[in-house]
């Protein structure tokens, strides 16, 4: 399970969340392994890279901890070899945010190798950068010796589950 972000001046707890449907065999027979947890398995298209179930795949949603319900939700990641206007997908994700005490969730965590940063109380994307590797982590902020506050995080890259090669 990924870290989870929290803020506790508005009540409001940041989760990023990965949809995909899970199948031990597609359609035309073949069979495509997740090496997952207990044996589950996710179907995924090996040649786009894409989970065949409707998106949005990945997302990240704000919980009021006060009431548990969905304060916002919205997509992350983006699918960048589908048409501009169809790329606000969601990617797989695995890795937590950072809130801060000004309001904002920071977050990398996806597969398109971006890092943003959202609006704590709207969830509105306000910022983001494409990174040289998939950050699938979570950021740590800290205050330096001026008083300036930074967000890090740990970019690595690596794979994530779905973008692995069928079994055949």
């Amino acid at each position: 399970m990924s870290p989870i972000g929290t803020c506790l001046e508005i009540g409001i707890l940041h989760r990023s969340t990965l949809r995909s449907t899970r199948w031990l065999k597609s359609g035309d027979g073949k069979r495509y392994n997740r090496s997952g947890y207990n044996g589950i398995n996710r179907f995924w298209n090996a040649d786009s890279n894409m989970p065949c179930n409707q998106p949005p795949w990945g997302r990240l949603f704000a919980i009021n901890v006060n009431t548990g319900d969905i304060a916002w939700q919205t997509t992350l990641g983006i699918t960048e070899d589908l048409p501009k206007d169809k790329q606000k997908t969601g990617r797989a994700n695995i890795g937590g945010s950072v809130a801060t005490a000004g309001g904002l969730v920071f977050i990398g965590a996806t597969d398109d190798s971006r890092f943003r940063a959202f609006d704590s109380k709207t969830g509105k994307e306000l910022w983001v950068t494409k990174i040289d590797a998939g950050a699938h982590s979570a950021p740590i902020t800290f205050q330096g010796k001026g008083g300036k506050q930074y967000v890090v995080i740990t970019a690595t890259g690596g794979r994530i589950s779905w973008r692995q090669e069928p079994i055949r």
